[in-house]
């Protein structure tokens, strides 16, 4: 019986293993592979990591049972409680970004099977140890050793509590992979590194310009491909590939010796990432789109946000380049001095290239550009909002620069599309649009989409989980979301009850009538009450902001 007992307990112990490693290791994944940004996540996750805890702690009532009947009711009682705990890691969730069992995360999954191949082996171990011990024990004889000897293995606790603290501590060895493979990480990682290094290093000829900002830089890279596109031949990052890896695997995989201009979205969430990006493209030139609380949580203060975006400028500061920067950011602003020669964009006055007459509709915007020398020109793109035009203007900035005569860059400008997920709009017919700006919402990106929305006559819905990362600001930053949001909407429908609750308060504070408000428990649910919401009119559905599967 204390045989199948213990075969049975071992084997749903290593069923909650796997499942509960694999969600683990995706959480991992999300969270870059990053140790603080994971540590910060499970603090922040806290209430996920009770549940194993508290059975962690209730596993050790088993060393206090001396009966046979009472221990194995208790090793029983013990395995549904973790046959519960399986049924909610279990396989069958769809996520929106799933795992990747990608190199790196096989080699982790190697270094995490042996960790939990010791615990097994410290267990057998133990209770072999158990077995030579059995003839003095007597508690346990009974008629013949041979029962004593078979029976006391099993029914010893310490075993049974070694698999068990496998299954609970998973959590942490996670992650404890992660650490034990780091060097074996940091070395391949820099071997990949080197070789695009090298292959940028055979074609003297390109030119490399990189992009950074809080916000805006994804949008000025597909903007500034398409206008250099038509003179040059060009490579850009695809995606959101702004890390040292997502660069690295461009630059490896589709930089040819014909192209003419690299275009490279640098990313960041800590200080000096981007001086580390800059050490492997060398940027000829760059952008930086704009300076403000975003990833505040890992960087810590808005100082540290902007000087680090610097770290571009001031890598092409000492190659001799140009660095164009959005002149109607206050904090760039504020900077540009430090940089003689620093060409500014913008819509207000002293900037170099400038846009006026902006004329904004739900069809698209049009706009005046002019350039240093005094050289004007009218554009119109099928973008929606000022904050397109700025890094429109941006782009067509540095395509000038690079000697694309104005002109030339009209039809370009037309040609260009909303980048996906970012105020892109979607007709889905039966009288419902959507504004999908789902890609990591900030302050002023939501600021942005409201006044689109505000540019449709129609039934005007909000759809949003609000905006995360903004540290100790994040609270105060969604609370003044909700109030802007009440000035906008006819219809407001907040995802997930926790998250949104500063932003609910900042629309009550606005006096806005509370029953247009509705709390989805996710995003499936917030889109059938989108259809079921009753209106005469059309509607426009602005998707503000969509949180990946690790909030």
């Amino acid at each position: 019986m204390f045989t199948v007992l213990w075969i049975v307990y071992a084997a749903i112990a290593l069923a909650g293993i796997v499942f509960y490693g694999l969600r683990e290791f995706h959480m991992l994944q999300l969270n870059g592979y990053k140790l603080p940004e994971h540590s910060w996540w499970m603090k922040k996750n806290k209430r996920r990591y009770l549940y194993p805890g508290l059975l962690f702690v209730l596993q050790f009532i088993l060393l206090l049972l001396k009966s046979k009947a009472a221990f194995a009711a208790g090793v029983i009682i013990l395995a549904l409680l973790n046959a519960v705990f399986i049924s909610v890691y279990k396989p069958g969730k769809k996520f929106k970004k799933p795992f990747k069992y990608t190199a790196r995360v096989k080699r982790m999954l190697v270094t995490f099977g042996i960790l939990i191949a010791i615990f097994y082996v410290i267990a057998i171990i133990c209770g072999k140890e158990t077995v030579t011990e059995t003839v003095q024990v007597e508690d346990y004889a009974l008629d013949s050793v041979g029962y004593v000897t078979a029976t006391y293995w099993f029914r010893k606790a310490v075993p049974y509590i070694i698999v068990s603290s496998a299954l609970y501590l998973t959590a942490v060895l996670v992650p404890l992979s992660n650490i034990i493979n780091k060097p074996i990480e940091t070395s391949i990682n820099n071997w990949y590194i080197n070789d695009a290094k090298r292959i940028l290093g055979e074609c003297p000829s390109l030119h490399k310009v990189g992009i950074t900002g809080s916000y805006g830089k994804t949008s000025m890279k597909f903007y500034l491909d398409e206008l250099l596109n038509s003179k040059y031949n060009t490579l850009k990052t695809p995606e959101s590939f702004n890390t040292p890896m997502g660069v690295t695997i461009t630059i490896r995989n589709y930089l040819k010796p014909t192209h003419e201009y690299f275009i490279c979205e640098m990313g960041a969430r800590r200080v000096h990432e981007i001086k580390e990006l800059c050490d492997i493209a060398e940027p000829h030139d760059g952008i930086i789109t704009s300076v403000g609380p975003q990833h505040l949580e890992t960087f810590g203060s808005i100082e540290n946000v902007l000087n680090t975006k610097f770290e571009l400028a001031d890598c092409v500061k000492k190659k001799g380049g140009k660095i164009y920067l959005n002149g109607d950011n206050e904090l760039i602003r504020k900077k540009t001095p430090e940089y003689e020669g620093a060409i500014l964009y913008g819509l207000q006055e002293g900037n170099h290239y400038r846009a006026t007459d902006i004329s904004v509709s739900s069809r698209g915007t049009e706009f005046t550009v002019t350039t240093p020398e005094g050289e004007t020109k009218r554009f119109s793109t099928k973008l929606l909002g000022e904050h397109n035009v700025q890094n429109i203007l941006g782009a067509i900035a540095y395509a000038h620069g690079t000697g694309i005569a104005l002109d030339k860059l009209t039809l370009p400008v037309k040609r260009i599309q909303a980048v996906p997920h970012r105020l892109q709009l979607l007709d889905q017919g039966g009288g419902i649009t959507f504004i999908d700006d789902a890609y990591n919402s900030n302050p002023s990106g939501c600021r942005a989409a409201l006044a689109v929305l505000e540019l449709f006559d129609a039934c005007r819905i909000l759809v949003t989980p609000g905006m995360v990362e903004l540290g100790a600001k994040q609270e105060e930053l969604n609370f003044e979301f909700g109030q802007e949001a009440a000035k906008s909407c006819d219809y407001i429908i907040l995802v997930g009850k926790e998250q949104t609750k500063p932003i609910y308060n900042g629309i009550k504070d606005a006096g806005y009538d509370m029953d247009n408000v509705y709390v989805a428990d996710g995003l499936n649910d917030a889109l059938k009450q989108v259809h079921a919401h009753q209106t005469s009119q059309k509607k426009v559905v602005l998707l503000e902001n969509d949180l990946p599967d690790n909030y």
